[in-house]
């Protein structure tokens, strides 16, 4: 199609240029301007007669420019000059090179920054419509005032452009006061690269020229690191990431702003587009607009990850607009959506591309080609990238409305269908603090409590104004405290002026307290997404809870930097990597050390009715996938193996011992009575020593409450464990991290056969959520914190840190009290009874398990039952929406890199037992 004629005049441009010598592209040379998408900008740094930076506004298919000479400055007390000179087209926006001497402009000129723009003035945004947009910035230049914000990977939020004299062409450059003002940052002296092709200004006079190829020649393939020839792959999921704890810098890593959008890959072939969700569905027919602007990019084949989103006001993703496009079958009614609420495709990875697979090929090389290959359009925009400055990209992106970001190893490779730590989103959450109007009650676990609070905040009017309801964030005390506290304000008037939509029996309370939430956002009818509750605000009182102030409610800001993922997470890949390999013998290449495994496709875990047959190769992934979080709990801990060399169908044994293990597993002398002396205990300390255990088809890692290091609590214990029962008994390993609360359910599924354990069952596992909540209100009234998982059967294990200042046998006395008291509360739940014949419909807290040749199932152990479950560290606030089959080898990975270890700082919890045990 030939490009549309500008509306705006381009004539002085061509007047001063001679287009045979200079590199700048010719006014017919400007690409078509865009239908639906926001308008552009660009920012050139262009070293001529002096050092200046050309601001261009994308408008009436011109690009307007400003010439400022001492570049923008995020400073509001700073007016910078700009001077109006003549409109250039549209395809300068990409223009980098050399001006010839005796040109017009002669001099170097790269891309400093570029993005989309809207005007803003009185705080309306027109990012979603073009038309609109063009017409107020028109209006804004004509009237010499022109307020705008922009979206580029340096210049965020909201600028003026002021017109000082009507003759001459003098405004000035205003930075407004917003979130992304900040006197302190110098741009211009720090933000020299090229935002297209990295070079600064230096560079280009010291004789290096932009690619040509990033002004779209493909470039060559073959040559990519790791690049492979292949087919177009057809059933591709996409790579997901785990959560990180905060915002962070390093120039190892890549950062975009997370979309609130809908993943989808494309798959381009031979002019035909399919749009696919993360889930495998079909969106070519609900997005076709979306199809037919990303068939006519220049490449046969290809296959795109990206994000469909719709835009707000502000031109910030909006999930609400998007989600009324989400479910439209009919094709008037799609038709008429594309008109109405048109949706864009953000691209932020290339994972194959005419007859070459890219998925192995580093990250930073990726987005290079797609960079080059990808025409932007009205509907199709790359994602921006930041490089190694995370904490400016996440504050930049929260303070523009996105979720956070998304962190990216810049040489990881495209792990389609996993979640790794090659990606690390970084969330961002509001906080507001809000009025207390009443409770929901609760069912369950909670009937004794409540199941939500119900929220507001008081408008201009003075009135209570509904805004949601919270139901997590609280454990079992909290839920006590605050069902107390509201009793004791309980009214029979609704205090909101809008009544609450909630099912449920409501009761309503005097407003007089105020609570911390945490939330993702606002929706349009002012609804809080995602609350959690965070505390009560004592400190408050409730008529400072205005609404203006819980709308502008600010993210947090960001966390400390998490410890860098490295080499640790490269070798986890690697082993990923390398087992989707086919073959059923291996030699893994595992951190520097190599493995051998056999036997890969070999069934451990027979089908069942919920999940398919597991095999050894499902166990060495899985352990793989979780060594991050598992290693730090088996660290330094003497193993007992479990080892079913057919599967759980087959025969199994105990190995405690082991002769000549590879070099790379530690080891530790410890005397054993049984084994008739000194033995070498494993250590699983390492991710080769992790998966060697899983070539050994150890389907269970059961370790000791103690450990062989003596830091930070064990210094003045004997660290040596061998020679006799004496010395062991001296050392560190009889002095535990933990005592430890084994409550295992006798109550009978039915299905049993006589002289069976009890299955698994949900009226057991109720029993023993509810005993477990019972236990923990003992301990926290005794100040001990405690924590809980599954056992990965059908109980669950609670343990309680301490220092190491008492052995087994006291840790064993301080649980056989507390067990006793519980059962004196619980009698008709509750036993300690070692005879399983009085066991009979009562939860059986074994306190037993506290001793030192006793063992324990690790957090994230798989355990050797159907279905092959996970023990699972849980929070306390969650224990009653889960179930012991909710965790598997399969599930849990998603789960701990979604949620996080909630045991991560266990150790750090640690209490003196000194008190409870009378010790002076």
């Amino acid at each position: 199609m030939p490009a549309r004629k500008p509306t705006r005049s381009l004539d002085e441009y061509e007047a001063k240029r001679d287009f045979e010598k200079t590199p700048e592209p010719p006014p017919d040379g400007a690409r078509e301007p865009s239908v639906g998408a926001p308008l552009t900008f660009v920012v050139q740094q262009h070293r001529a007669t002096r050092m200046h930076y050309d601001l261009r506004l994308e408008v009436g298919g011109a690009m307007p420019s400003w010439p400022v000479p001492r570049g923008p400055s995020l400073d509001p007390a700073e007016r910078r000059l700009a001077i109006q000179t003549e409109d250039h087209p549209l395809g300068y926006a990409s223009f980098e090179g050399v001006i010839p001497k005796g040109e017009y402009g002669a001099g170097e000129v790269i891309v400093w920054d570029n993005g989309t723009y809207s005007p803003d003035e009185d705080g309306a945004l027109s990012f979603h419509d073009r038309a609109e947009a063009e017409a107020r910035v028109l209006e804004g230049i004509e009237a010499g005032k022109l307020s705008v914000t922009l979206r580029g990977r340096k210049l965020k939020g909201s600028w003026a452009l002021v017109r000082t004299s009507e003759e001459e062409r003098s405004w000035l450059l205003i930075k407004h006061r917003d979130e992304a003002a900040d006197p302190s940052r110098d741009l211009v002296g720090k933000e020299e690269r090229s935002v297209i092709s990295r070079l600064t200004i230096a560079d280009l006079q010291a004789g290096r020229l932009p690619d040509p190829a990033r002004r779209g020649t493909p470039p060559d393939l073959a040559a990519l690191p790791r690049v492979e020839r292949g087919e177009l792959p057809r059933n591709l999921a996409p790579m997901q990431a785990a959560l990180a704890d905060g915002p962070f810098d390093s120039k190892d890593w890549l950062f975009e702003p997370k979309l609130d959008g809908i993943r989808a890959l494309a798959f381009i072939e031979d002019g035909a587009v399919t749009l696919r969700s993360r889930r495998g569905l079909d969106l070519s027919a609900q997005y076709p607009a979306l199809a037919q602007v990303i068939a006519a990019q220049p490449v046969a084949s290809a296959t795109l990850d990206g994000e469909i989103i719709a835009l707000d006001e502000r031109g910030a993703p909006s999930f609400e607009r998007l989600q009324q496009r989400m479910n439209l079958g009919g094709e008037a009614d799609v038709a008429r959506a594309d008109a109405e609420l048109p949706v864009l495709f953000l691209p932020f990875d290339l994972l194959y591309l005419d007859g070459f697979d890219l998925r192995h090929v580093p990250l930073a090389d990726r987005i290079e080609v797609l960079a080059r290959v990808l025409r932007p359009g009205p509907l199709l925009q790359p994602v921006q990238n930041f490089e190694a400055d995370g904490q400016a990209a996440y504050q930049a992106a929260v303070g523009l409305g996105f979720e956070g970001v998304i962190a990216k190893r810049r040489d990881g490779a495209y792990l389609d269908g996993r979640r790794s730590r090659q990606w690390l989103k970084v969330k961002a959450r509001r906080s507001a603090d809000l009025v207390v109007g009443g409770w929901r009650e609760g069912e369950g676990g909670r009937a004794g409590s409540f199941g939500a609070l119900l929220l507001g905040m008081y408008g201009e009017d003075g009135a209570l104004r509904y805004v949601g309801r919270v139901g997590s964030g609280f454990d079992d005390r909290v839920l006590a405290e605050l069902r107390a506290r509201l009793d004791a304000i309980e009214v029979q008037d609704d205090p909101f002026a809008d009544a609450p939509p909630e099912p449920g029996r409501l009761h309503f309370v005097r407003p007089e307290l105020v609570a911390e939430i945490e939330f993702a956002n606002w929706t349009n009818e002012e609804r809080l997404r995602a609350p959690v509750f965070v505390r009560l605000r004592d400190d408050k009182p409730p008529s400072e809870v205005l609404r203006a102030d819980a709308i502008a409610a600010a993210p947090p800001t960001a966390a400390a930097a998490p410890e860098q993922p490295g080499r640790a997470d490269e070798a986890v890949a690697e082993v990923l990597e390398q087992l989707e390999r086919e073959g059923q013998a291996q030699r893994l290449a595992v951190g520097g050390a190599e493995l051998p495994v056999s036997n890969l496709d070999k069934v451990l875990w027979p089908e069942t009715a919920e999940q398919r047959a597991l095999s050894k190769r499902d166990l060495l992934r899985y352990l793989a996938e979780v060594s991050p979080w598992l290693l730090p709990h088996l660290r330094d801990r003497p193993l007992t193996l479990t080892r079913y060399p057919n599967g759980i169908e087959g025969g199994s044994f105990y190995q405690k011992h082991y002769e000549s293990p590879p070099p790379f597993v530690e080891t530790v002398t410890v005397y054993t009575d049984s084994a008739g002396g000194d033995q070498q205990a494993i250590l699983c300390n390492n991710l080769p020593t992790l998966l060697w255990l899983g070539q050994l088809a150890d389907l269970e890692l059961h370790i000791s409450l103690a450990r062989v290091s003596p830091q930070p609590d064990g210094a003045h214990l004997e660290a040596s464990f061998s020679g006799s029962k004496a010395l062991v008994e001296a050392s560190l390993l009889n002095y535990p991290d933990f005592v430890l609360f084994d409550l295992d359910p006798y109550i009978y599924a039915g299905t049993e056969r006589a002289g069976d354990e009890p299955e698994l069952n949900r009226r057991a596992f109720a029993k023993t959520v509810e005993v477990a909540r019972g236990l923990k209100e003992l301990l926290d009234a005794a100040s001990l914190s405690s924590f809980v998982k599954t056992s990965g059967a059908t109980g669950l294990h609670i343990l309680v840190p301490v220092l190491r200042q008492f052995d087994y046998a006291a840790v064993r006395s301080v649980a056989e009290t507390f067990g006793g008291f519980l059962q004196r509360a619980q009698p008709r739940d509750v036993t300690l009874e070692w005879a399983v014949e009085k066991r009979g419909g009562k939860i059986f807290l074994d306190v037993n398990q506290n001793a030192r040749i006793k063992n324990l199932a690790a957090a994230f152990s798989p355990r050797s039952k159907p279905g092959a479950p996970v023990s699972m560290p849980l929070r306390w606030d969650e224990l009653n929406e889960v179930y012991p089959t909710d965790f598997t080898i399969l599930t849990a990975p998603a789960r701990i890199a979604e949620a996080g270890d909630p045991w991560a700082d266990i150790l750090a919890h640690k209490h003196d037992l000194a008190a409870l045990l009378g010790a002076q």
